[in-house]
């Protein structure tokens, strides 16, 4: 089944009215690339191109097998030495078709990269009047430095869409009929990734969801999570331990460097880098905090590849062991819920960007969590959630509770942000996934029933 990109399916289709134009699509393995140009394609007379890590006249020799399996009649005595050869032919064709070639990036790793982005250059240039190009990939540097001005593809497309994973409120549609409690436990553990949201069964409980799809070595999302992300990364060893190290916490960059890189061969910069380039890691900072490096923080930014790190990769022995039932019982269980309420102070920030984006707030400059530190009080943390405009900051407190939070934890909580002097606060706010006990004059209360109303 086929959910969400109506933005991207409308902005696509519209470009392809015209013949000659290109666009280039990216994003990480398994963000839904190929689903979507399939989408794009149906009821289009099309080839659909997978690239493969070989020479180039391999990828022309099959690209020529799936322009026949489309049903494109090519001569015998017709020989193709490369892919302009090809695109030539297909451009001289009465019938307009609609290309399509992926992992772009595989093309460029054994052969010379500048000599396969100057043929591209040369097909967009004089091979497509009769024609729609996509150029698509999941290495998203790569992809990215097809946009640098110097490289020969630079400029040379009409379009270019970086496919994001679904956000808690486009995931929720592989579960719709869950409640708003148990929708925020399924996206704070299986992300917005289509591939692996599609292993959801909504019928079975959290845990026994767990179970078919983390816990069953060899499965499809426990190789997502173990293998097929990092898969890309120049020592794998090192991101493993880069990931297992982050887990289920932010880090600093000096913390991570005394774990793991005492020798400083490079190593680990290297790969810190690459996770970053294929937004696995993200850095983070709080919002009044963004020059200073002393808080920069590392944290690893796609939920299931988090929660495979937290729980399973340095306990497989465990797992193997115990057995997939009692393994979730004694090392899952006891812990899931904060890991859950850590992940919905994310899905709160996310739900605030989206109302900005969907024009419902306005004047709002920046969204984040916000560092205090009163040396007088003694007092330092962070808030859940911030966000800063004209005036000042708004402040809200996210709570992941079972029950209602009552009016005691809110006035509670409302002495505790009051007593942080260093912040002009504007506005104080709750966000309690399940309502409250009762109403509060003067504060901004958020319900789970509003975060999945939008």
């Amino acid at each position: 089944m086929f959910y969400s990109r109506e933005k991207e399916i409308k902005d696509i289709n519209k470009l392809f009215e015209s013949s000659n134009k290109t666009v280039l699509l990216y994003g990480k393995r398994r963000v839904g690339k190929t689903e979507l140009i399939t989408h794009i394609f149906k009821d289009r007379k099309s080839v659909y191109f997978e690239c493969i890590k070989d020479t180039i006249d391999e990828n022309v020799r099959l690209f020529v097998n799936e322009c026949k399996k489309a049903g494109i009649n090519i001569p015998g005595y017709a020989s193709f030495s490369s892919f302009v050869d090809i695109f030539d032919f297909l451009n001289s064709l009465k019938e307009k078709y609609f290309i399509a070639i992926d992992e772009y990036p595989y093309l460029k790793e054994i052969n010379d990269s500048l000599m396969v982005d100057s043929m591209f250059q040369n097909i967009v240039d004089h091979h497509l009047s009769n024609l729609n190009l996509i150029i698509s990939g999941s290495s998203i540097k790569t992809m990215k430095d097809l946009l640098i001005e110097g490289n020969p593809l630079f400029g040379r497309f009409d379009l270019t869409i970086k496919l994001p994973e679904f956000n808690y409120f486009e995931a929720s549609q592989f579960y719709p009929n869950l409640t708003n409690y148990d929708k925020v436990a399924m996206y704070s553990i299986f992300g917005g990734s289509p591939f692996v949201n599609k292993e959801i069964n909504p019928a079975l409980s959290l845990k026994e969801n767990i179970i078919k799809t983390f816990l069953k070595e060899g499965g499809a999302v426990f190789n997502y999570a173990d293998n097929m992300l990092i898969s890309d990364v120049a020592n794998e060893i090192q991101a493993r331990r880069l990931l297992s190290t982050i887990a289920n916490s932010k880090k600093k960059y000096s913390e991570l460097t005394s774990i793991l890189d005492k020798e400083k061969t490079g190593i680990f910069v290297r790969s810190l880098n690459s996770l970053q380039d294929l937004e696995i890691i993200s850095k983070y900072y709080p919002i009044n905090k963004l020059n200073d490096a002393k808080k920069t923080q590392y944290e690893i930014s796609d939920n299931a590849i988090r929660f495979f790190y937290t729980y399973v990769y340095k306990n497989k022995t465990q797992l193997n062991i115990l057995g997939p039932s009692a393994f979730y019982d004694e090392y899952i269980e006891p812990t899931i819920i904060e890991f859950i309420s850590h992940r919905f102070e994310s899905l709160v920030r996310n739900y605030f960007s989206l109302l900005v984006k969907n024009g419902s707030l306005k004047g709002v400059l920046n969204i984040g969590t916000y560092y205090y530190d009163d040396p007088i009080k003694k007092l330092n943390g962070e808030f859940d959630v911030a966000i800063q405009n004209r005036d000042g900051f708004e402040i809200y407190e996210i709570k992941y509770f079972k029950g209602k939070m009552t009016k005691n934890q809110l006035i509670e909580e409302i002495k505790q942000i009051k007593q942080i002097q260093e912040i002009n606060v504007c506005k104080i706010g709750f966000v309690s996934i399940n309502g409250f006990s009762s109403d509060i004059n003067g504060y901004e209360l958020i319900t789970g029933n509003d975060l999945y109303s939008l």
